[in-house]
């Protein structure tokens, strides 16, 4: 297999067309005001290096980093393809991410995921990884419809 992570452009036609079902399945499982996913313009963002997980040039998945300034950072925008599920794809992205995390000398990685059952595969893939629960960071506030963890690098 030709499998590769890398930093892409979120103005690519087929990462923008892979936002869009991120987008719109956190918009079928949560309010309008509880979905924090970043759309393209977010994504470019300079805090924010999105990266892409393509095998033999086809786009499987997508996440990406966000600086938080005082050696944080968070998980954003993680998704996978539906065709590429249960194959390991996500977890290969979401340890990439973290290896960036620690190679940038952050010493805690934080994130926000929906709390209902749609988004289950998520925080279990994020627990098995050794993120935790926690409280709200950054500029969230709490919320009934998330599920806020961290994991620290130290």
């Amino acid at each position: 297999m030709d499998d590769e992570i890398r930093i892409d452009d979120p103005r690519a036609p087929d990462v923008t067309a892979l936002l869009g079902l991120h987008l719109a399945h956190m918009k079928s499982q949560s309010p309008p005001e509880n979905v924090f996913a970043l759309g393209v313009s977010g994504l470019l963002d300079p805090a924010v290096t999105l990266y892409s997980y393509r095998r033999a040039g086809e786009l499987l998945a997508i996440g990406a980093l966000k600086d938080l300034g005082d050696s944080r950072g968070e998980i954003k925008s993680m998704h996978t393809t539906a065709a590429a599920r249960r194959g390991g794809i996500g977890r290969a992205m979401l340890t990439h991410l973290i290896g960036v995390a620690r190679n940038r000398e952050y010493r805690l990685l934080s994130l926000e995921t929906g709390s209902v059952a749609g988004f289950e595969p998520a925080r279990a893939l994020y627990a098995s990884a050794g993120f935790t629960e926690c409280g709200p960071f950054a500029d969230y506030a709490p919320s009934a419809f998330s599920t806020f963890m961290e994991l620290p690098l130290q």
